[in-house]
């Protein structure tokens, strides 16, 4: 948009070329340099002088990034040239950062926050290294369990916590005492997960039980479309991400110290069974797709997913942003968030991770609608050939026979995920700023597994 004075009068002509107040010349169709030193594509920008509105070639923010300042343009060829008139990049033209409500810590919300001197204390009776004072930032990222960023003289440590206690949380939920004990068991087993620490259950320390873990150093990736990356960096990133769940699905369960950590048998059954009363328990409007999927899926389970022999120890939610990378390499250090994981089937597992395929990059995280081939991402049949490959299993077909059931389960899987979520909103425990936006996620990604079921 363009101001200029009220006595300014109309002007259609061909906008040759203007020159930004810092001296740079932009030509029309060619790129340039604009008002903050912003690199642009010359498309088109709807300008307005005095009351009316023309549209005329001319400078348009995209490429290296928005326009993050106003700038001073002199329109050559105007009546009353030689006046300066402000240029603001338009709403549609600003690229937000939608990931800095996820990313780096910020102070502990008010719903969130304990008695720093407590926890200090406690964490002086168990840890003999342990160094004061005690510094506490709450990350921004996780609508389910609060995590904290601890910082002492000597060390960083991370803790998590349940968002409240026990006695105010849907049964079942924020585990974070499974997590504990899954990630201690996985250490050297080739499954990249951060040094446990100490685990507190006595809700009479900081109000709610917590975990102490390592502090791993590296990248935490929120978009799946990887922007910034070259084709070939984001090839290397899902390879990874498919490399670490196959190493995970090959662990044994019992060799880790793991087989009782799971039910054995009917996964599929007692999945459907505890998401279909979590939504239950969590429902603020009903979502008549979540019934009907309700009464669809356990009638509906195929052969390869009632195997009772397909046992492994599945993550339960395993996507881009519960991974820590190297900070220049394409190398997982560590696999975060395990409160959902038990033993289950693989595939559950695996499809729930490739459910970035088929949600809309504009409704979440997803992949969906993007032109993957060009970003350098594998389609999902490579992504899941190569899985199958990596873990030894020789029934591709039959796998693909399957798949929409797969997507179907774990698509209501999270849209109860995310009722709970919206349900917390409502009842004041949800741990971030975006709990409200990602409860609302809920019906969508209903109607998307109803949209599977149907094709299964």
């Amino acid at each position: 948009m363009v101001d200029a004075a009220p006595n300014s009068t109309a002007w259609t002509g061909p906008l040759t070329h203007s020159r930004a107040s810092i001296g740079t010349r932009v030509f029309n169709g060619e790129s340039g340099m604009l008002g903050s030193g912003r690199r642009c594509a010359l498309k088109k920008l709807k300008i307005t002088l005095a009351r009316e509105r023309f549209s005329f070639p001319g400078v348009a923010a995209e490429a290296a990034g928005p326009l993050a300042h106003n700038g001073a343009l002199q329109l050559p060829g105007m009546p009353g040239i030689g006046r300066l008139v402000t240029v603001r990049a338009p709403a549609s033209q600003e690229k937000p950062r939608p990931m800095d409500e996820f990313t780096g810590t910020r102070p502990m919300a008010d719903s969130h926050a304990f008695d720093i001197q407590a926890l200090s204390d406690w964490l002086a009776s168990r840890l003999p290294s342990f160094q004061g004072p005690l510094h506490v930032a709450q990350f921004k990222g996780g609508q389910s369990n609060p995590t904290y960023l601890l910082t002492t003289s000597a060390r960083r440590y991370v803790m998590r916590s349940k968002p409240g206690p026990v006695a105010r949380l849907l049964p079942s939920a924020h585990a974070i005492e499974r997590e504990y004990r899954v990630m201690g068991a996985l250490q050297g087993t080739g499954v990249p997960v951060p040094a446990m620490v100490a685990l507190c259950d006595d809700e009479s320390v900081i109000g709610r039980a917590f975990y102490i873990m390592e502090h791993v150093e590296g990248r935490v990736l929120w978009d799946q479309s990887l922007p910034g990356m070259s084709r070939s960096q984001r090839g290397a990133i899902y390879d990874e991400m498919n490399r670490v769940m196959a190493a995970l699905h090959r662990v044994d369960p019992a060799a880790a110290g793991l087989g009782d950590y799971g039910r054995p048998g009917n996964y599929f059954e007692r999945q459907i069974g505890r998401w279909s009363k979590q939504y239950q328990a969590s429902i603020t409007e009903p979502i008549e797709a979540m019934d009907r999927l309700i009464e669809w899926l356990p009638a509906h389970i195929p052969a390869g997913a009632r195997d009772g022999s397909q046992v492994s120890v599945v993550h339960g939610d395993f996507r881009l942003d519960n991974l820590i990378f190297h900070p220049t390499e394409a190398r997982v250090l560590a696999v975060l968030d395990w409160e959902l994981s038990t033993l289950g089937h693989p595939l559950a597992d695996f499809s729930y991770h490739c459910m970035a395929w088929h949600i809309p990059h504009t409704l979440s995280r997803g992949i969906a609608g993007l032109d993957i081939d060009a970003l350098g991402i594998p389609d999902e049949d490579e992504y899941l050939r190569r899985y199958c490959e990596r873990t030894a299993r020789v029934d591709l077909e039959a796998v693909r026979a399957d798949w929409n059931f797969y997507l179907a389960y774990n698509l209501f899987r999270i849209a109860a995920i995310l009722q709970g979520i919206a349900r917390r909103v409502v009842d004041g425990t949800a741990a971030s700023a975006g709990a409200v936006k990602a409860g609302s996620g809920a019906r969508p990604l209903a109607d998307l597994a109803w949209s599977f079921a149907k094709k299964a």
